[in-house]
């Protein structure tokens, strides 16, 4: 897949399934945009595992179909991820006992901000990433 995105302001959107193979689409649409953008190949890599944990959990967590927007942001990238759930993302303490519950810890690690917006069909969680 070859994305050319020369506008700065132009955005990349792609409706997902609730599946499994949909984090390896969204992996490879927002490094498609990284390059066209020519940003970093750190920032392409830490934009990959954040929006595997963004639609990783609208796959577990959200209902319906996910739609996943990659904006070209001053310095980066801004992902949002919207799926037609209400219930809103939740960043909660490691458990060390627990081989889950790390993925909005490691979005926030490599995020210089993230947060959810609901809307009338569910919400969206975004994060921008800058580097």
């Amino acid at each position: 897949m070859r994305l050319v995105l020369n506008d700065p302001l132009a955005e990349v959107r792609v409706t997902l399934t609730a599946e499994g193979g949909s984090c390896a689409r969204a992996r490879q649409v927002v490094r498609g945009a990284a390059a066209s953008w020519g940003l970093s190949e750190d920032l392409a890599d830490d934009a990959q595992l954040v929006v595997t944990e963004l639609v990783s959990n609208g796959i577990d967590h959200g209902e319906g179909l996910i739609t996943l927007t990659v904006r070209r942001a001053a310095g980066g990238m801004l992902l949002e991820v919207h799926d037609e759930s209400p219930k809103q993302p939740v960043l909660r303490p490691v458990d060390p006992g627990s081989a889950r519950g790390r993925g909005m810890q490691l979005v926030q690690a490599l995020s210089v901000g993230w947060g959810t917006k609901p809307d009338d069909d569910g919400k969206v969680v975004w994060a921008q990433l800058e580097g």
